[in-house]
């Protein structure tokens, strides 16, 4: 089978795979990492073309074009809550250009609205949640034109009906044990410089060791639409052996980023990985999502195997919103996280979001306050999004704080977040406007000089010098210039 997989075209650098789904405030653009590992999954048994529209700069005409050359049987087209209009209209262009295509649309909003994005004539089949495993199954029966019931975890239509088939569980670790490397689907399909992550050297390549995350935070999207709460890993051998064929195959990636929500979930698994990375002398530079909580043993452990950041959700300077938003932790382990984490020598991104259950004047200030103390050497602060499917959104439509249940009505005319939650004290634009502030008054700040002086005198300085260029260029112009028009 010929199977087109395509990140459609929409706001320029968008970041269907990113957790907060906007075009990236400094530069950011995610590689399309789900119909990456799909692309590599499928790749075996059947000619497969992987397209990411953003990244080229392609509109529909283009795409159309593309796919009309490569005649697909199947193209699989990849969806966010905040794009999910446009891409069912990219579907419908494709399935009107392309002869007898099989038109399937995956991704998040796929376990919430299926009947509804197969209300579009363009529109043939869904997979709900994680999807490669699926993905090979339909591959195989659309090939031997064989009954369409026996593909477990698909919603289609048949005679005018919509026909929703059992689920069949998310894939679990001995089969995330025998995906193909995603990194080589990256070299055979895409362009490494064309992603940029903020808080990696650039280029990077971003990997998932494991998916799913057994915590309860009540925003998070990819846990209860996507991945689920069960952690499935990969073998630390496995990850060692990407590791060494990204070394010796992509010599020009600086830094692997794992995107798993929290790499750090099983020390033993960590340091075991660590324990590895160094016997195998590994050189390559790497960072990850990690929990507060992480000690400073394993932290130390890990900056001494070339790890350079973390990624930590910190979310609130405030107990009580922690404890709102299940977080569990607590704001005295943040702190000792961000000393932790400095004594080890290790960079920092915290990430913050403005506008959770409980947020008022009062607990921004404090949040104000526990980023000048953490001093995070890189610093995200988000709009609260209840995306759906969230306990966070239901919780917002039921007590009528959320402005829209429309997720197409999320980000604003530039692609960036917008808040679509008010409170009785604090307005949509109040949450907004405290975002830029934050933002603007950290690293616009001669406070933010040693900080980022930090990151420029250290190994590899030169390219944190590359990187922080990149960054600060597109926060300013892209962002910071751009909305006082």
């Amino acid at each position: 089978m010929k199977v087109y997989m395509l990140n459609p075209p929409y706001y320029p650098h968008f970041g269907r795979s990113m957790r907060w789904q906007d075009t990236g405030r400094a530069g950011t653009l995610y590689y399309p990492i789900w119909l990456a590992y799909a692309t590599a999954a499928l790749e075996a048994e059947n000619e497969v073309r992987l397209v990411d529209a953003p990244a080229w700069g392609w509109g529909v005409k283009e795409v159309v074009a593309d796919a009309g050359k490569f005649c697909p049987d199947i193209v699989v087209i990849d969806t966010s809550f905040p794009s999910l209009r446009n891409d069912i209209v990219v579907a419908e262009s494709l399935k009107q250009a392309c002869s007898g295509v099989t038109v399937v649309i995956v991704g998040p909003p796929a376990s919430q609205f299926t009947k509804v994005i197969l209300q579009s004539p363009g529109v043939d089949i869904v997979i709900p949640w994680e999807y490669d495993l699926t993905l090979q199954d339909l591959a195989r029966a659309l090939e031997e034109r064989r009954d369409l019931r026996g593909i477990k975890n698909i919603t289609y239509k048949h005679n005018g009906q919509v026909m929703i088939n059992p689920s069949r569980g998310l894939p679990d670790s001995k089969y995330l044990d025998q995906l193909p490397f995603v990194s080589k689907a990256y070299k055979k399909y895409l362009h490494v410089e064309d992603y940029f992550l903020s808080s990696s050297l650039y280029p990077e390549v971003q990997i998932f060791t494991g998916r799913g995350c057994p915590f309860q935070c009540t925003f998070c999207s990819w846990t209860q639409t996507l991945t689920g709460r069960n952690y499935r890993v990969r073998s630390v051998a496995s990850v060692l052996d990407e590791f060494q064929w990204i070394q010796d195959n992509l010599p020009q990636v600086k830094e692997v980023f794992i995107e798993d929500d929290t790499f750090t979930i099983d020390r033993k698994r960590v340091m075991n990985f660590v324990q590895g990375y160094n016997e195998r002398r590994l050189k390559v530079t790497w960072a990850c999502n990690a929990r507060v909580g992480l000690d400073y043993e394993v932290m130390k452990a890990m900056e001494r195997a070339n790890c350079r950041l973390v990624i930590v959700g910190y979310e609130s300077g405030s107990d009580a919103i922690l404890n709102n938003i299940k977080k569990g932790i607590t704001v005295e382990q943040i702190r000792q996280f961000a000393k932790d984490a400095r004594k080890a020598g290790l960079f920092v991104h915290g990430d913050f979001i403005i506008g959770l259950p409980g947020e008022t004047r009062e607990t921004i200030e404090s949040t104000r306050r526990l980023i000048s103390e953490v001093r995070s050497d890189i610093l995200q602060v988000s709009v609260a999004t209840p995306f759906p499917g969230t306990e966070f959104y239901q919780w917002a439509k039921k007590n009528g704080y959320l402005l829209t249940d429309d997720p197409n009505e999320y980000l604003d005319e530039q692609g960036h977040q917008k808040s679509v939650m008010s409170y009785p004290e604090l307005t949509a634009g109040d949450i907004a406007r405290t975002v830029d502030d934050i933002l603007k008054g950290y690293y616009l700040s001669l406070k933010y000089v040693p900080i980022a002086l930090r990151q420029l005198f250290c190994r590899t300085g030169f390219h944190e010098m590359n990187r922080l260029w990149r960054s600060a260029r597109a926060f300013l112009v892209d962002y910071v210039w751009k909305r006082q028009d």
